[in-house]
């Protein structure tokens, strides 16, 4: 049976369990369980800390886990991220007075105080920066009016946490977070674990296109095409009106409006737009 770790809590906990359900598996219908079994697809779901779940996964004990890249780093287990899921975007960030330190290379024996220790040491590591980094848990926009440190390290969202701290953020980007499938490394391959995978990325599909379907002349087809190429190629039917055909192509979800605004123009009618509920790919 394969053994799948999910959030328990947190803003990543709702988002992980609609994906799976939207992949045909079963899930808690009780927050306060702390398993799901799905028999259908024997499948055991485990709802864990966000930040424990790479290292039940790098231990062994389950196959997969979804947590958010931010937390895997800051574990440093020994996974593989397979797939990116799309949702929970985080950006993290260096922050300090303003005036203090233009950009990263100042942080040299600078006092860092932080939540994700991991992910800081990482970034450090790989710039060749040495300073030092004092871990908190929790908020730790307080640290530096308190004397605790010079700069934080953390989630920064639209930033105002940090303009009522009086902070602003140092230099660019530690980390660009989103949620994540993760895998312990070099585990052999199954069935199971390819079909939640394949699920979870035929989800991902269906989210992000849809399928687009209108009649156009044959002299127009050419033009037509080109802007609904699909993902192999569009589904291209002749219609009782003689010099008319039918296209159904699959379009990016974000482009739908500009495309039906296009084809329109060239003379494409009957054009209409459905949702991707699941798809193999």
């Amino acid at each position: 049976m394969l053994r799948v770790a999910i959030p328990n809590k947190g803003g990543l906990a709702p988002a992980a369990a609609q994906m799976l359900r939207e992949a045909g598996y079963r899930q808690r219908t009780d927050d306060k369980d702390l398993t799901c079994l799905d028999l259908d697809n024997d499948v055991e779901f485990f709802y864990l800390r966000p930040r424990d779940i790479a290292t039940y996964v790098a231990s062994g004990d389950l196959d997969l886990g979804i947590t958010g890249r931010d937390l895997l780093f800051d574990a440093n287990a020994d996974v593989d991220e397979v797939l990116d899921l799309d949702f929970g975007a985080a950006t993290f960030r260096f922050a300090a007075r303003p005036g203090t330190y233009d950009s990263v290379a100042d942080l040299a024996d600078a006092r860092i105080a932080t939540s994700y220790p991991g992910v800081v040491a990482r970034f450090l590591d790989i710039h060749g920066i040495k300073a030092d980094v004092i871990r908190l848990d929790g908020a730790v926009e307080n640290a530096v009016g308190l004397g605790l440190a010079d700069v934080i390290a953390d989630v920064v969202d639209t930033g105002g946490t940090l303009r009522k701290a009086g902070l602003e953020p140092v230099g660019e980007v530690v980390l660009t977070s989103t949620a994540v499938l993760v895998r312990r490394r070099a585990a052999p391959g199954n069935g199971p674990v390819t079909q939640l995978v394949r699920r979870l990325s035929g989800v991902l599909v269906a989210r992000r296109y849809v399928m687009l379907a209108y009649d156009v002349r044959v002299v127009e087809l050419e033009d037509a095409v080109a802007l609904t190429p699909g993902i192999e190629s569009p589904t291209i039917s002749p219609l009782h009106r003689e010099g008319w055909v039918a296209v159904q192509a699959m379009v990016l979800r974000a482009d739908v409006h500009k495309i039906m605004d296009e084809l329109y123009e060239i003379g494409a009618r009957a054009i209409l737009v459905t949702d991707i509920h699941a798809c193999r790919l």
